[in-house]
Order: C-alpha cells, then sequence, then structure tokens
C-alpha cells in the first residue's frame, strides 16, 4: 500500500465523517425536539439528559473523526511534499 492510497483513504474518511458530523448537528439543530420525543418513549430520560448526551455523543464524535481521520492526512499530505 502506496502513501498516495492511504492519503485518499484518509481524506475520503475524513470528507465523509465530517458530512456525518453537520448531518447530526443540523438534525440536532431542526428536529430536536422530535427526536426527543421518539427517544422519550423508549428510554425514561429527562430532556436536559438528553440534550447533555446528544452533546457529549457529538463532542466525542467531532473528536474521533480529528483524531483518526483528519490528523492522519494532513500528516500524510505533510509526508508526501
Amino acid at each position: 500500500m502506496d502513501i498516495y492510497l492511504l492519503r485518499a483513504f484518509f481524506m475520503w474518511c475524513s470528507i465523509i465523517n465530517v458530512g456525518l458530523l453537520l448531518i447530526s448537528f443540523i438534525i440536532f439543530l431542526a428536529a430536536g425536539g422530535w427526536v426527543y420525543r421518539v427517544h422519550s418513549r423508549w428510554f425514561k430520560i429527562s430532556q436536559e439528559q438528553f440534550y447533555v448526551m446528544w452533546y457529549s455523543m457529538l463532542g466525542f464524535y467531532k473528536l474521533s473523526t480529528l483524531l483518526f481521520c483528519i490528523v492522519p492526512w494532513v500528516s500524510l499530505l505533510i509526508v508526501s511534499c
């Protein structure tokens, strides 16, 4: 496996994960109340707890994307120059 293939892999991995993160954020802004109502039928959870969990999930996903996708891609860009 050469460095150009790895660079392309991490580039597309970063693009897909940032896209999913943006979609999740837009859903949270546009339909957060609806998502809460659906999940509150399944689980006994307050609205404040739900928003804290959603915000924590988005933060964890953002940090994971940064650590496992964007940083390797940028480091491969630097090494291949």
